[in-house]
C-alpha cells in the first residue's frame, strides 16, 4: 500500500474527463440550453395563463378604447386630460399585467433553491431563459394594445408615432415584470412578496408625475420621479403624442396647447427624452434582471417554524401558568368518560351507488347513462368493536364510507340504512356521528385545546354546564394524548405547527368531543411513519374502548394495526364486498376463511396477513384461479350468518326510541355566532402575515401621501391643484382598497375549507360563519381608517371642520370595507384561489377606469355612464373631493377661465354639494350588499364535490 501511495500521479495514463474540475457536470452552453428547452416547455404547459391574460387584455383595450373613444374628444386644452388620462391607464395596465409574474416565480423558487443547491445549474443558466422568452410575450402585449387602442382612442395618426408608442409599451411591460420576478427572488414567500409588489407600485405610480407633476412635489423628494419606470413611461408616451404637429395651434401668451399640456403636468422636457426615456426602460429591465440572478445565487430558502400560544410560551418561560389552564384533574379510567351517550349501531342493507357516467367512458364506448361504484353491500357495525373497510385502491371504501356517513353531494344512493333499528335521518344523525376525514383540514392560527373547545361548545348539548363541558374537554386531550401539545398552534400543513400525525390525532379529538355514538374515520393512517401510525391507531382503539361504533377504512397497514382491529369489511374492484366478518386473534379468521377457498394459496411464516390478502384476491388473482371472490362470499355460510344478523339489528330494542332533536343544531343562532366570532377573534390576533402586513402598507402608505402631498390642500389656484388634491384621493381609496382586497383572498379561501368541514358536522348554520367573518374585519379596518386619517388630514393640509375630517374618515372606512368584502365574495362565487385571484384584477381594472379620475363624469360617453353610477369608487372619489371643496367660493383660474372652485367641481367633475347625503347612503350601501352576496353564496354553492 505504501510502495504504491509513494509513487507520483502520471495523469497520461488517465482519460481527460477522469476528474471533474467543475462544479457542474455539463458545459455552460449546454446548461444554458436544456434550461431554456425547460422553461419553453413549462410556458407551454402553463399556456392557460398566458391566454387568459392576453384575452383579458383584449377585454379591457375594447372597454377602454369605448371609453376615450375619438370621437367624444377634441383637440384641445380641456380633452388633453383625458388623453393623458388614456395614456396613464395604459401604463396602469401593463403594470398590473406582470403582477402573476411574482405568484409564479415564488411558486417554483422551492424547486430551483433545490437544484441550485445539487449543482444541477448556476442561477444565470434559470435567470436568462425566463427573461429571453418573456420577450415575444411583451412584443404580443404591446402589439395587441396598441393596435387595438391607438387609432380608436385617436392619437396623432402618424405610423412613426404609432410604431414609437409600441416600442415604449413593450418597454414598460418588459420593466413590469423584470420587477416582480426581481420582488419574488428577494422576499421568496408569497405573503410578503405581494405586500412588496403592492408597495413598489404604490411608489411607482406615485412618483409617475401624473397624480402630482413633479414641480408640485416636495423639493427633497423630487430625486423619486427619477427612478420611477413609469416616469420615463409617462415622459416618452406624452412627448410622442403632444408634440405632435396637431397640438402646436396657440393657446395663450405664446404657448400651443401641446406645451401647455406638457408644462402643466411637468412633462416638457422636449422630444429630445423620447430616445432616453426608451434606452432607461430597458436599462432598469436589465438591472432588475440582474438583480434577479444574484438574488436567486445568494438568498436562501425561508425555512418552517413550530408556532404556540402566549401560555405555552409563558410556561417555557417559567412564567406563572394562568389558572384556569393550571388546574389539572385527576387521573381517570381512560375507557370511561365523563358524559353518557347512547352505544347505536348502523345496518345497511343492499346499499347500492350510482353516478352519471362519464365523458371519457362514453368515448370509450361505455353506453350505460350510470355508473355503479357499490354494489350490493350489506352488513353492520356494532358498538365497541372496531371494523376496518379495507379494498385495493379504487374498490370503494371511501365511496361506501361517505355514503353510509350521508356525505355525498352527487350521485344516487340506494338500498336501506338503519340507525339503532330505526331508518337513518341525516339531519339527525349528523347529531350523532363524528367523521375524520384524512386531510386534516382545521383552522391554523387557534391552538389543540382551542379546536376541541370550538367543537365542543357547538355540538354537546346545551343543557350541559360549562365546567363539565370543558372537563370533558380535558379527558378527551388525555384520552387521545394531545393533553402535552394542547397550547401549540395548529398552524399550516407541511410548513409550521403541528406534524401530520398530530394532526390526524386533533382530527380524531374535534370529532370525539361532540360525543358521537358512531365515528367513521377515513385512512387516519396514511401519510405516517410506523410510529406515528402506532400513535394515532393507539388513540383510535382508546375510542373504541369507550364503547363507540367506529369504521375506519385503511390501506396496507402493518401487521400490528390490522390486528388491533376486531372486524373487517373488505371490497374488491367495482364496489363488491368478498369477506364482511371477525378478524379473528392473529387474523385466525380471516386467512381460515380465504385459505379454504380452492386454488388460495397457504399464507407463509410471518408474512403480513394484510398484504397476503390483498395479493391472492386481487383482480389478476381472480383471473388465475377462475373465480369470483364476491360470488363465493355470497355463497358462503358467513354471508348468511351477516344477513341474519342484519334482520336482527334492524328491528329496534324494546323501550328504545328513535332519534330526536327538537333543533336542526346544538345551539342557538346567538350561541353559534357567538362561538363563530370567538374563534375568528383568536385566528385574526394571531394572524401578522395578514393583519400586521396590511397595517405595516397602510401606515407606510399613509406617511408616503402625507409627504407627497405635503400642504396641497391649502394650494388651491388652478385647475391643475384640483387634479392634484383629487389625484391625492384616487390613489389612496384605489391602493389601500386593492392591497386590502388582495390580502383577504388566501386567508378566506383557507378558513372556507375549514368551514365545508364544520357545516357538514352541524357545527353551526353558514350565516353565522358568515357574519362572524364580516363582522371580525370591522375593528381592524376602523383603525385603518383612524390612521390613515389621523396621518394624511393634517399633512396634506385639508380644511379644519368636524363636518369635513368626518366625510374624509367616513369615505375612507366605508372604502376599506367595500373592498375588503369584495375580495370575500370573490373567493365565495370562485372554485379555488388562483382563480379568484385571476378574476380580482377585471374588477379592479374596472374600478379604476370608472373612477371619474381618469376621465370625469360629464365626459364619459352615455353608453357607459351607467357603469360609472354602478362603479363603487366614483362614490368614494365623490365623497372625499365635494365634502371637501363642493361649497368653498374662491375663485380659480381654469383653463384661462375665472370659476369658483364649487362651480369648477360642478361643471367639470359632475360634483354636487347638496348630493353628499346619497353619496352617504351609497357608500354605506356597497359594503352591506358586497357582505351579503358573499354570505349568500358562500351559503349556496359548495365547491367541494364528494
Amino acid at each position: 500500500m505504501n510502495a504504491e501511495l509513494s509513487v507520483a500521479f502520471d495523469k497520461s495514463k488517465n482519460h481527460k474527463n477522469a476528474i471533474s474540475f467543475s462544479v457542474y457536470s455539463l458545459p455552460k452552453w449546454t446548461l444554458f440550453r436544456a434550461c431554456m428547452s425547460r422553461e419553453f416547455l413549462l410556458m407551454k404547459r402553463n399556456s392557460f395563463i398566458y391566454v387568459f391574460k392576453t384575452a383579458q387584455l383584449i377585454f379591457i383595450a375594447s372597454v377602454t378604447m369605448t371609453v376615450f373613444l375619438r370621437t367624444q374628444m377634441g383637440v384641445d386644452i380641456v380633452h388633453a386630460n383625458n388623453y393623458l388620462g388614456a395614456l396613464f391607464f395604459s401604463l396602469i395596465i401593463l403594470l398590473v399585467d406582470g403582477m402573476p409574474e411574482l405568484s409564479m416565480t415564488v411558486a417554483r423558487l422551492p424547486v430551483f433553491y433545490k437544484q441550485r443547491d445539487l449543482y444541477f445549474y448556476p442561477a444565470w443558466a434559470y435567470a436568462i431563459p425566463a427573461t429571453i422568452l418573456k420577450i415575444p410575450l411583451s412584443i404580443l402585449e404591446a402589439l395587441v394594445w396598441t393596435g387595438l387602442t391607438y387609432y380608436v382612442i385617436g392619437y396623432t395618426p402618424e405610423p412613426g408615432r404609432f410604431f414609437r408608442q409600441m416600442i415604449v409599451i413593450f418597454a414598460a411591460h418588459m420593466a413590469s415584470i423584470s420587477m416582480f420576478r426581481f420582488l419574488a427572488s428577494v422576499f421568496t414567500t408569497v405573503v410578503a412578496a405581494t405586500t412588496a409588489g403592492s408597495l413598489a407600485m404604490l411608489f411607482i405610480l406615485l412618483f409617475s408625475g401624473f397624480m402630482i407633476p413633479r414641480p408640485s412635489m416636495p423639493v427633497w423628494l423630487k430625486w423619486a420621479f427619477w427612478i420611477s419606470p413609469m416616469s420615463y413611461g409617462e415622459i416618452a408616451l406624452s412627448a410622442n403624442e403632444f408634440l405632435a404637429p396637431r397640438w402646436q395651434s396657440e393657446f395663450a401668451g405664446n404657448k400651443t396647447v401641446g406645451y401647455q399640456t406638457l408644462e402643466d403636468r411637468g412633462l416638457n422636457f422636449g422630444g429630445n427624452l423620447f430616445w432616453v426615456s426608451v434606452c432607461a426602460l430597458f436599462g432598469f429591465t436589465l438591472l432588475l434582471n440582474i438583480g434577479f440572478t444574484l438574488a436567486l445565487s445568494f438568498m436562501k430558502p425561508s425555512g418552517s417554524r413550530a408556532i404556540i400560544s402566549s401560555e405555552q410560551l409563558a410556561k417555557l418561560q417559567g412564567s406563572k401558568e394562568p389558572e384556569e389552564l393550571s388546574k389539572v384533574s385527576p387521573p381517570r379510567n381512560k375507557d370511561k368518560m365523563v358524559l353518557p351517550f347512547q352505544p347505536l349501531s348502523i345496518v345497511f342493507q343492499d346499499v347500492q351507488y350510482y353516478v352519471e357516467t362519464p365523458m371519457a367512458m362514453k368515448e370509450h364506448g361505455f353506453t350505460e347513462k350510470r355508473l355503479q361504484l357499490i354494489s350490493d353491500i350489506t352488513g353492520s357495525f356494532r358498538p365497541g368493536v372496531l371494523t376496518a373497510l379495507m379494498g385495493v385502491s379504487g374498490a370503494g371504501k371511501t365511496t361506501l364510507l361517505d355514503v353510509l356517513a350521508g356525505r355525498k353531494t352527487t350521485g344516487t344512493v340506494e338500498g336501506e340504512i338503519k340507525i339503532g333499528g330505526y331508518p337513518k335521518v341525516q339531519s339527525t344523525f349528523a347529531r350523532v356521528s363524528g367523521y375524520c376525514e384524512q386531510t386534516d383540514i382545521h383552522t391554523p392560527q387557534i391552538t389543540v385545546e382551542e379546536s376541541v373547545v370550538f367543537s365542543a361548545w357547538l355540538r354537546l348539548d346545551p343543557t350541559i354546564n360549562p365546567k363539565t363541558k370543558y372537563e370533558f374537554v380535558k379527558e378527551v386531550l388525555e384520552t387521545i394524548e394531545l393533553d402535552n401539545i394542547k397550547d401549540a398552534l395548529v398552524g399550516l400543513p407541511g410548513v409550521d405547527g403541528l406534524s401530520t400525525e398530530q394532526r390526524k390525532r386533533l382530527t380524531i379529538a374535534v370529532e370525539l368531543v361532540a360525543n358521537p355514538s358512531i365515528i367513521f374515520m377515513d385512512e387516519p393512517t396514511t401519510g405516517l411513519d410506523a410510529r406515528a401510525a402506532a400513535i394515532v391507531m393507539r388513540a383510535v382503539k382508546n375510542v373504541a374502548n369507550t364503547g363507540r361504533t367506529i369504521v375506519c377504512t385503511i390501506h396496507q397497514p402493518s401487521i400490528d394495526i390490522f390486528e388491533a382491529f376486531d372486524e373487517l369489511l373488505l371490497l374488491k374492484a367495482g364496489g363488491r364486498m368478498i369477506y364482511c366478518g371477525p378478524l379473528g386473534e392473529n387474523s385466525s379468521k380471516v386467512i381460515e376463511y380465504f385459505e379454504a377457498i380452492s386454488g388460495v394459496p397457504k399464507i407463509r411464516d410471518n408474512y403480513n396477513p394484510a398484504t397476503w390478502m390483498l395479493e391472492v384476491t386481487s383482480a389478476s388473482s381472480e383471473g388465475e384461479l377462475a373465480i369470483d371472490f364476491a360470488d363465493t362470499f355470497k355463497n358462503s355460510a358467513l354471508h348468511e350468518q351477516n344477513k341474519e344478523l342484519v334482520r336482527k339489528m334492524s328491528v329496534p330494542p324494546s323501550g328504545s326510541e328513535d332519534l330526536h332533536f327538537p333543533t336542526r343544531y346544538s345551539q342557538n343562532g346567538w350561541g353559534q355566532f357567538k362561538s363563530c366570532l370567538w374563534k375568528q377573534h383568536l385566528s385574526y390576533w394571531r394572524s401578522p402575515k395578514y393583519n400586521l402586513m396590511r397595517s405595516i402598507h397602510m401606515l407606510f402608505a399613509a406617511f408616503l401621501f402625507g409627504i407627497l402631498f405635503w400642504g396641497q390642500g391649502k394650494k388651491i389656484n388652478n385647475q391643475q391643484s384640483l387634479f392634484t388634491l383629487l389625484g391625492a384621493m384616487y390613489s389612496s381609496t384605489l391602493f389601500c382598497g386593492i392591497n386590502n382586497s388582495s390580502s383577504v383572498l388566501p386567508y378566506v379561501s383557507t378558513e372556507r375549507t375549514v368551514l365545508y368541514r364544520e357545516r357538514f358536522a352541524g357545527m353551526y348554520a353558514s350565516w353565522a360563519y358568515s357574519a362572524a367573518q364580516v363582522i371580525i374585519e370591522i375593528p381592524y379596518l376602523l383603525a385603518q381608517a383612524i390612521a390613515f386619517t389621523v396621518i394624511t388630514y393634517p399633512m396634506i393640509g385639508y380644511y379644519w371642520s368636524v363636518y369635513k375630517v368626518f366625510w374624509y374618515f367616513y369615505t375612507m372606512f366605508c372604502t376599506l370595507l367595500y373592498f375588503t368584502y369584495l375580495g370575500m365574495m370573490l373567493v365565495s362565487i370562485t372554485p379555488n384561489f388562483p382563480v379568484a385571484a385571476i378574476s380580482q384584477s377585471a374588477f379592479y381594472t374596472m374600478f379604476n377606469l370608472f373612477a371619474g379620475f381618469l376621465i370625469p363624469h360629464p365626459q364619459i360617453p352615455r353608453w357607459w355612464i351607467w357603469f360609472y353610477y354602478l362603479v363603487p369608487t366614483s362614490w368614494s372619489l365623490n365623497g372625499m373631493l365635494t365634502s371637501q371643496f363642493g361649497d368653498i367660493e374662491k375663485t380659480i383660474t381654469v383653463f384661462g377661465e375665472t370659476k369658483t372652485v364649487a362651480a369648477f367641481l360642478r361643471d367639470y367633475f359632475g360634483y354636487r354639494h347638496d348630493r353628499l347625503p346619497l353619496v352617504a347612503v351609497m357608500l354605506i350601501f356597497y359594503p352591506i350588499f358586497f357582505a351579503f352576496l358573499f354570505a349568500f353564496c358562500i351559503s349556496k354553492l359548495n365547491f367541494q364535490r364528494r
